[in-house]
């Protein structure tokens, strides 16, 4: 998928009109997400690329991201029948379930 494809994807996910720079935000901190669980030693400063098998992967992490605004960190919220609990600030592990650790620089 190429970004203004994601883009599309992620708007479609989230039923949201937010602008191309906000999308390409919580894509990038996705994205960052993703890679820093699937090279866990990748230096910083070292260009990598997120690979496409996480493209997926990387517009349902954005969506959560962007669904979760305003209630950031919440840890309990009941509204006629809703109920929402936030134990983890950041990102559920379990989205990081498929990701493989790999211990070298991505080529």
């Amino acid at each position: 998928m190429n970004e203004a494809e994601k883009r599309i994807h992620l708007r479609s996910m989230t039923e949201t009109e937010l602008e191309d720079d906000v999308l390409d935000f919580y894509l990038g901190t996705a994205a960052d997400a993703i890679l820093s669980r699937a090279y866990p030693f990748l230096v910083e400063d070292a260009a990598a690329e997120l690979p496409t098998r996480y493209d997926g992967l990387q517009c349902e992490i954005a969506a959560y991201l962007i669904n979760k605004r305003g209630a950031e960190g919440q840890i309990a919220h009941s509204e006629n029948g809703v109920v929402r609990t936030y134990g983890d600030a950041g990102i559920p592990t379990s989205y990081f379930r498929g990701i493989v650790p790999s211990c070298g620089v991505p080529s």
